[in-house]
C-alpha cells in the first residue's frame, strides 16, 4: 500500500503548534492528554497533528512526517485505511451508542477468540481501554484464586491503575516519576516487582510466599516489553514464567494492548509459542478507536458476573464504533497475511539504522520483534529495565530533534517502542534511513 506523497518537512512544532501549545496549557495540565506528549525529554514544544494517512502525519504547521508512533502501536494498516474508515462511518450513521446488546460485538468476541490461542474455547469481554483490560484482568484473577498478591516486572506499564503504578517504565520513566502521588501505599502493598527475564527473582517471590489467601493470584507481563523500549523475552523465560504458574495454581496474564496482532496474527503468544491463562488486549484490537478487550479460560472467565462474583461492567463497553473498526481490523489481517512484509520492512530498517550509527560512531543497540523496535543509545544489548535506564538520554534527544526535523515523528522517549506499518514502502523506509544519518551525525557532532 504505497502513497502519493510530498517531500518530508521539518516537523518542529512551528508558529500555528507553538500557538495551541500555550493557548492547551492554560486548559489542559501541562498542555496534553496524555504526559509523554509534552516532549519534555527530547525538549521544545509538540507539532499538533491535523490529519493521518499511510504512513504519514500532517501538522497543523503543513509539515508532512513520516510516522513511526502509529497511534502508540494500531496502525498496523497504516492511518485511515479506506476500509476501517467506511466501517465506522457505517456503524455512525446507524448510532453512536447504545449502552445495549449488538450484534456485532457477538461477532467481534468470536473473532478475537478464534485468533488468540488463549482465547479459544474460552471467553472475552470487551472494555474500552488497555488501562481497564489490565485491572479488570487482575481482579478477576484474584477473585478466582482467592489470593492477593501479583507480580508485575520492574518497568512494565499496564496502565495506569493504582495497584500497577510502580515501577512502571514509558511515561513515568520519561518524566522521571517513579509512580505517582496520590496512590496510597496500601493500594501497591500487594504488587510484587522482579527484573524482565529474570526468572530466579519470580521463583523466589513464589518461595517467600506460599499459596494461600496472601499468596500470588497472578503474575502480568508484557511478553515483550514495550515500555522500556522494545525488549524482547530471552530463551526460556516465558516458558519457565508459565511452569512457575503451573506449579503454583497462579494465573499467568500476558499484557498484549501492544504485542496483540502486532507481532503476528495471534500475537506474542502465538509468535513464542507460550499460551497464558488470560489475556489483556487494546489498541490495534479496534482498529485504532478506543477500545480493549479481556479473556481467558472458559473456568476463569465465568468469574465474571454475570456468571460469577467478580463485579466489571462499562456503558461504552462493546460501543458500535469501536466494534466495527475492530471486526473490520481483524477481518483484514485474516484476508491478508500482513506479517512476512511488516517483519521484512522492519528488519531493513532497524539493520539500516544500526550501519549508520555504527558508521557516525554513535553507540546504538537495536532490539526487533516483528513489526515493533527500539534503538537504545548505548552500546551493549538491553536486557531489562536497569539496562535501558543506563541509555544515553541526552544523544536520544539529539537524535529525536533532527529527526523530526528531518520529517520523521519518533516517540519522545527512548522507553518506547516503535511501530512499521503496511504503508512503510520501500521508498518511506529508504527516506527515513536518508533523514537517520544525518540525525546520527548530529547526534556524533552537536552544533555548538
Amino acid at each position: 500500500m504505497s502513497e502519493t506523497h510530498p517531500e518530508a518537512n521539518d516537523g518542529r512544532a512551528g508558529a500555528r503548534s507553538r500557538a495551541l501549545f500555550e493557548r492547551a496549557q492554560r486548559s489542559i495540565p501541562g498542555g496534553v492528554n496524555s504526559p509523554v506528549r509534552a516532549f519534555s525529554s527530547v525538549g521544545g514544544a509538540p507539532p499538533f497533528i491535523r490529519s493521518a494517512h499511510g504512513a504519514r502525519l500532517v501538522t497543523e504547521d503543513g509539515a508532512t512526517l513520516i510516522d513511526y508512533v502509529g497511534t502508540w502501536g494500531p496502525a498496523l494498516l497504516g492511518h485511515a485505511h479506506p476500509e476501517v474508515v467506511e466501517a465506522v462511518c457505517k456503524a455512525a450513521r446507524d448510532g453512536l451508542s447504545f449502552g445495549a446488546c449488538t450484534a456485532g460485538e457477538v461477532e467481534f468476541a468470536e473473532q478475537i477468540c478464534a485468533l488468540v490461542p488463549s482465547l479459544r474455547g474460552g471467553m472475552v469481554r470487551l472494555v474500552n481501554s488497555g488501562t481497564e483490560a489490565t485491572m479488570s484482568a487482575l481482579r478477576v484473577a484474584r477473585g478466582y484464586t482467592g489470593r492477593a498478591r501479583i507480580i508485575k516486572v520492574d518497568g512494565g506499564y499496564h496502565g495506569h491503575a493504582d495497584m500497577l503504578l510502580v515501577a512502571a517504565g514509558s511515561g513515568a520513566a520519561t518524566l522521571g516519576i517513579p509512580g505517582s502521588a496520590g496512590v496510597p501505599a496500601g493500594a501497591v502493598q500487594d504488587t510484587l516487582l522482579v527484573p524482565f527475564n529474570n526468572l530466579e527473582a519470580v521463583a523466589a517471590c513464589f518461595a517467600e510466599h506460599p499459596d494461600g489467601p496472601e499468596g500470588i493470584a497472578a503474575i502480568i507481563i508484557e511478553p515483550v516489553a514495550g515500555n522500556m523500549g522494545c525488549v524482547p523475552p530471552q530463551d526460556g523465560y516465558l516458558e519457565g514464567l508459565r511452569a512457575l504458574c503451573d506449579a503454583h495454581g497462579a494465573v499467568l496474564i500476558f499484557d498484549e494492548v501492544m504485542t496483540g496482532f502486532r507481532v503476528a496474527r495471534g500475537g506474542a503468544q502465538e509468535r513464542f509459542g507460550v499460551t497464558p491463562d488470560m489475556t489483556c488486549l487494546g489498541k490495534i484490537v479496534g482498529g485504532g478507536m478506543p477500545v480493549g478487550a479481556y479473556g481467558g479460560k472458559r473456568e476463569i472467565m465465568s468469574s465474571v458476573a454475570p456468571l460469577g462474583p467478580v463485579y466489571q461492567a462499562g456503558t461504552l463497553s462493546g460501543n458500535p464504533l469501536a466494534v466495527a473498526a475492530g471486526r473490520k481490523t481483524l477481518e483484514l489481517i485474516t484476508r491478508e497475511d500482513p506479517y512476512p512484509a511488516l517483519e521484512q520492512a522492519t528488519t531493513t530498517l532497524v539493520r539500516g539504522l544500526a550501519e549508520r550509527a555504527l558508521r557516525h560512531g554513535v553507540a546504538l543497540s537495536s532490539h526487533q520483534v516483528g513489526s515493533m523496535f527500539t534503538g537504545f543509545f548505548r552500546a551493549e544489548p538491553v536486557r531489562d529495565y536497569a539496562d535501558a535506564k543506563t541509555c544515553d538520554l541526552q544523544a536520544f534527544a539529539r537524535y529525536h530533534r533532527a529527526m523530526l526535523s528531518a520529517g520523521v515523528y519518533l516517540a519522545p522517549s527512548q522507553f518506547e517502542a516503535a511501530f512499521v506499518s503496511i504503508a512503510h514502502d520501500p521508498a518511506t523506509i529508504e527516506r527515513t534511513l536518508d533523514a537517520a544519518d544525518g540525525a546520527f551525525a548530529a547526534v556524533r557532532h552537536p552544533a555548538e
